[in-house]
């Protein structure tokens, strides 16, 4: 006998469901994109030295992995997203992550390292940003800021804590097993918590009541389309790329900055990286808590030109105590950076399509990050300075904040 139940449109959210949701969204952003994206650069300096790779070789696995994936995933991720929830893409990147760090911690050639980054490619597209922010914008509402605050933690402490780690396992293992342990660390913290985590309100209340054979169907995608014929797509896409470049761009050449042009110790490179990861924490909190009280907008300008203004500091790095504020501004810049742009599309074109339209942008940003630093690189290798490198990236930070002023701030319709 079939029992029919009626799922309300408007699913009660429990608290222990929201917090479960919330710590799993953490550690997966804390694996994939604190210890997989932002530590791997820490061994960057390490390959240049027993391989002799130029900057712009150590900087291209991210780059063409990403030019390669992203293409041809970023939107099937985001409709994989919106048609079945985010859970089991996100169990299946968080081993790929792992065993990308796992591979590049025992490659012996360039195709092993270029095969690898594009398991870490393909673990941050269908385990990083996308389903979190989608799982998060399914089981928040008024506090959706607050909580992808929280969540984006994962990435800062991550990241913070990631320098340390990588410095303690190298210093008594070597970089490569210390990279191997790191591939494991990610699976360990962020694989269980996937496993159980619930894919929206709506699919938790259907498992506390029988229904019918016709509700366990996944539910029809939204029409998204009318998302694509409105200006502020193009806005978010280009100014999102361009601070997401200029970020990403900064981030990559750091420590090659540091240890290698500035002459600074492993330790003292460790120590700033470090600083920057752990102010992007206070900037995810604060952005955050702007977002739930104020236009979307203007927190997203505000962040964007922390950025731009941050990177200039770079030029006066051998004066005593300005690579300190450089941290924390572009540490703060850092920290909002990511969040607010899926706060942002989701007040723009709403939740049922945000995993396509943030699946197109995140591709975007993707070959921004992923091409940024590889530019970055060649200009350093070929100018033997920083100089020309850094404009770049302040141009392209300015331009995204131009980009940004000029978006709605109401409901796309």
């Amino acid at each position: 006998m079939k029992v029919e139940v009626e799922v309300p449109t408007a699913v009660e959210r429990s608290r222990p469901d929201q917090l479960q949701v919330a710590a799993t969204s953490f550690f997966a952003l804390f694996s994939i994109v604190g210890i997989a994206l932002y530590g791997l650069p820490f061994f960057y300096d390490f390959m240049v030295k027993e391989f002799g790779w130029t900057r712009t070789t150590v900087t291209s696995g991210n780059a063409l992995s990403k030019l390669v994936v992203g293409p041809l995933f970023g939107y099937l991720a985001g409709w994989m997203v919106d048609r079945f929830g985010p859970r089991k893409l996100m169990m299946i990147g968080i081993f790929l992550a792992g065993i990308a760090l796992i591979g590049l911690g025992n490659m012996t050639a360039l195709w092993m390292f270029y095969f690898f980054y594009l398991f870490n490619a393909l673990g941050y597209v269908t385990a990083g940003p996308l389903p979190n922010q989608v799982l998060l914008a399914r089981w928040f509402d008024k506090s959706r800021g607050k909580a992808m605050g929280f969540a984006y933690l994962g990435i800062g402490l991550g990241g913070a804590l990631v320098p340390w780690i990588a410095f303690w396992l190298e210093q008594r293992f070597g970089w490569r097993i210390a990279l191997s342990l790191l591939g494991v660390l990610i699976m360990a913290v962020a694989f269980p918590l996937a496993y159980f985590v619930k894919e929206s309100p709506e699919a938790a209340a259907r498992k506390k009541a029988p229904v019918s054979p016709d509700e366990k169907k996944p539910a029809q995608t939204a029409p998204i389309g009318w998302a694509f014929k409105s200006g502020a797509f193009y806005l978010l896409a280009i100014g999102s790329m361009c601070s997401i470049g200029a970020v990403g761009g900064t981030n990559q050449h750091l420590k090659l900055f540091l240890s290698l042009d500035v002459s600074y110790t492993k330790a003292q490179a460790a120590s700033v990286a470090s600083l920057v990861l752990a102010f992007s924490l206070v900037g995810r909190l604060l952005m955050g808590w702007l977002a739930d009280r104020y236009p979307k907008k203007y927190v997203m300008l505000l962040i964007y030109l922390l950025v731009a203004s941050a990177i200039p500091l770079l030029f006066f790095a051998n004066q005593p105590g300005v690579i300190y504020l450089f941290a924390i501004i572009f540490g703060i810049g850092l920290g909002g950076d990511y969040m607010i742009i899926p706060l942002m599309a989701a007040e723009l074109f709403g939740v049922k399509v945000l995993g396509r339209v943030m699946g197109l942008i995140l591709t975007a940003d993707g070959a921004a990050e992923a091409l940024v630093p590889m530019l970055i690189g060649a200009v350093r290798d070929r100018t033997d300075s920083y100089g020309l490198g850094f404009v770049v990236l302040i141009s392209l930070a300015l331009c995204g904040a131009l980009a940004v002023a000029l978006l709605p701030k109401a409901k796309v319709k």
